[in-house]
């Protein structure tokens, strides 16, 4: 399998893993031939990439972090206690939380024990291949992301439970927020900037007066947008004064915001996600959180198509897991000519060889990395 941009998908191509809709329902199966009418539908639906079949990688596979049937009961899990939620005001809301806490901790110990079990590195999350309502997603993608940073940094299985308490339930004051601010597609004015950044602060509120949360979880809602050069929000504070977990948290809400597809924008591809990262350290994020994500999360996902600083062009179809921006590439263009027999390059084992973009027709990035 081979992941494309949809924007350079041509009709009778197949896809390699099936596209649902934000009910987990199909909306396209795999090996089903596309037609413009279902590409142009792809496009419409705001997904980026998604997965064809290709006869040059046939044996490569993309590996899901959680399976199906985990990911669709733990998203159905949020959205259900989240529209509880909205509908009730703070007093009943507190109580919703009260009785609901329970099931969210019991999807945090359910993710936490997959990931534990999955040696393999966490990989694209985003809906690349599946369209989903954004929050619930959202708040799913954020916590797995922070489970595997807080299990690379040796946290213990109790913080790591409230570290995923914080991060499932971080973005909750959202659901006090009007949907056409909330998804507006352009630029919000000053006032609609000002009513999102207040649902770190609604979080909190709804969050401290439940006795089954803990406090440390709601502050993870209340600092998730603060940044150690105290330019964040709502309180501006810095450095260590921004707990641990809302840093670790912090860290993954970018990276699922900015890879992720929005109804503004696009989604970035992995490595890019990363390289807005790396451009805040120290400023913005936590260096050691950072270089714990790095380790933990697939940068060059499998099926990726990349061209290497000697002109070379291949796809990825193996994750070093120690060091996942340097994979096995299987080599399919060479001096501008499509190979007969592809061959695979290890860049752990070839150092003076290195990644400098990805292929504009297979994969949609459109800048070089310059690394």
């Amino acid at each position: 399998m081979i992941l494309v941009s949809t924007d350079t998908l041509k009709p009778g191509k197949c896809l390699a893993m099936p596209v649902y809709t934000e009910s987990e329902f199909i909306l396209i199966s795999e090996k089903v031939p596309l037609t413009e009418r279902m590409i142009k539908r792809l496009i419409e639906l705001g997904i980026s990439y998604v997965y064809v079949e290709d006869e040059r990688t046939k044996d490569i596979k993309a590996k899901k972090p959680i399976s199906d049937q985990l990911r669709k009961e733990a998203k159905a899990t949020i959205e259900n206690q989240f529209n509880d939620i909205q509908k009730k005001d703070k007093l009943a809301q507190a109580v919703v939380l009260e009785k609901t806490s329970k099931e969210l901790s019991k999807v945090i110990r359910s993710l936490l024990f997959e990931i534990k079990s999955n040696k393999d590195l966490i990989t694209l999350l985003s809906d690349v291949i599946t369209y989903d309502n954004y929050i619930f997603s959202h708040s799913l993608n954020v916590t797995l992301y922070s489970l595997a940073i807080g299990a690379k940094l040796n946290l213990s299985v109790k913080e790591l439970e409230i570290l995923g308490l914080g991060a499932i339930l971080h973005d909750v004051g959202k659901m006090s927020i009007p949907t056409d601010i909330l998804m507006k597609n352009g630029k919000l004015t000053e006032e609609e900037y000002e009513i999102v950044k207040a649902h770190t602060s609604n979080g909190f509120e709804i969050l401290r007066s439940v006795q089954t949360i803990p406090l440390i979880a709601s502050h993870c809602a209340y600092q998730h947008h603060e940044r150690l050069d105290g330019s964040g929000y709502p309180r501006g504070i810095k450095g260590n004064d921004i707990h641990y977990f809302a840093r670790i948290i912090a860290v993954a809400d970018v990276f699922d915001a900015v890879t992720s597809n929005r109804i503004y924008r696009n989604a970035m591809l992995p490595h890019e996600g990363l390289e807005i990262l790396y451009a805040g350290v120290g400023q913005l994020y936590d260096a050691k959180i950072i270089e714990a994500f790095r380790r933990a999360v697939v940068i060059y996902p499998l099926g990726l198509t990349i061209v290497l600083n000697d002109g070379r062009k291949g796809v990825v179809s193996k994750q070093n897991q120690e060091l996942s921006e340097r994979p096995v590439v299987r080599i399919i263009e060479e001096n501008n000519q499509v190979l007969d027999k592809p061959y695979e390059v290890d860049l752990m084992k070839e150092l003076h060889l290195i990644i400098t973009a990805c292929d504009p027709t297979m994969a949609g990035a459109k800048e070089q990395l310059n690394k």
